[in-house]
């Protein structure tokens, strides 16, 4: 079905709540018996619909999820509602009272603006995700705050709002889209759009080059929960900064123009950056914090003597260092009786299943192995967190 419509029924929204929490194995048994009394079709976009709010659980807590709208591209395009604040919160921070939010999708972004008490103009040139950003907004209660419009973002006049969200497609027919040109619409269009106006932010892809930043932009990457999310490119705020946000907090390390950091020998402890800050490139700024320099020129792992509390980085105590060889980790690993054994790599080519499957852990004890490099050297350090 490609119309809500029908769900937004007083039917629809009865059948909505009859099949809430369905499982996957019970779907045809609570089909059969509901087409008895509803139209086939109805029932299908009732559990395709149920299906996709168990989806978007993860992203929007069940409370809001279980009340909202998805398309299958919406679930899986949309932000993350605790990064979404985090910008809201920003951008209110920043004086900005509304938003033109271009490319909304589903209405995630508007939804967290809203709440952060701004006006948002929603455009997406879709019919049936606009259509869910509308039914999202009514659902939560913020229809007041949220105009939703089907159109092409790049024919809106966004004169009048004090900023400008951007979050073009990232996805095409073949999948993932790398070349920010390639984004819908692209990348450049998106930045002298956010030039026109006094606060922009454009939300992009963790991976894009340092390169493509424009000189004028702030460039952050954010994490929530140690999983990196996206970066944003802002602009009407610090042109040229460079920082990672890690959520929840939110703490923010801010880049100081570092050099690369020394490599050193291993010592006591090793610290694992946060994926932001990897991806800011401000492992320089974490390694100067700790006193601590790189084990590898190549490796984003940071080595220091002390033990130095960071939220951008996971400490581990190293108890040994060896060349790579597989029959000596088996024996060491026997030796002390690890049966949990996690496995982390940076710099090497064996996957950790693999190694998994050969060493074949066992024993009360745990145990963290890193596949690495040092000093150019394919080396396995073994440890603990700290």
């Amino acid at each position: 079905m490609n119309d809500l419509a029908p769900l937004l029924t007083p039917e629809g929204r009865a059948l909505l709540d009859e099949v809430r929490g369905t499982a996957p194995a019970d779907e045809l048994a609570v089909a059969t018996r509901l087409r008895r009394e509803h139209p086939a079709e109805l029932v299908s976009a009732a559990l395709g619909q149920a299906r996709l709010r168990q989806r978007a659980a993860a992203k929007f807590g069940a409370e809001d999820a279980g009340r909202m709208f998805f398309t299958p591209n919406g679930v899986e395009q949309s932000t993350r509602a605790s990064v979404a604040s985090y910008r809201a919160e920003r951008l209110k921070g920043l004086g900005v009272t509304s938003v033109a939010d271009l490319c909304c999708g589903i209405g995630g972004d508007a939804i967290a603006l809203a709440r952060a008490g701004i006006r948002v103009l929603a455009v997406d040139r879709d019919p049936l995700t606009a259509a869910a950003a509308r039914a999202n907004a009514d659902a939560l209660g913020l229809a007041d705050l949220v105009e939703v419009r089907e159109a092409d973002v790049m024919e809106v006049d966004t004169a009048g709002y004090d900023a400008v969200f951007v979050d073009p497609a990232r996805r095409g027919g073949r999948g993932r889209i790398f070349d920010p040109e390639a984004y819908s619409p692209p990348l450049s269009w998106a930045v002298e759009a956010a030039r026109g106006a006094p606060h922009a932010a454009l939300k992009v892809a963790p991976g894009i080059p340092h390169e493509a930043v424009p000189d004028d932009a702030e460039a952050e990457w954010i994490s929530d929960g140690g999983d990196v999310k996206e970066a944003v490119l802002w602009f009407g705020t610090e042109p040229g900064a460079v920082r990672a946000t890690l959520l929840p907090g939110p703490r923010t390390l801010l880049g100081r123009g570092l050099p690369d950091p020394q490599v050193r020998p291993v010592g006591r402890y090793l610290y694992e950056p946060d994926g932001a800050v990897i991806r800011a490139h401000l492992v320089a700024e974490v390694a100067e914090d700790l006193d601590g320099g790189l084990i590898d020129g190549t490796i984003a792992y940071v080595t220091a003597d002390e033990l130095r509390p960071t939220p951008y980085a996971t400490a581990y105590e190293i108890t040994d260092q060896l060349p790579f060889n597989l029959k000596r980790l088996k024996a060491l690993l026997r030796e002390r009786e690890v049966g949990i054994l996690t496995v982390k790599k940076r710099g090497s080519a064996v996957e950790p299943e693999e190694l998994r499957k050969k060493v074949k852990p066992s024993g009360p004890n745990s145990a963290t192995v890193f596949l690495t490099r040092v000093a150019g050297a394919p080396t396995m350090l073994i440890g603990a967190p700290a």
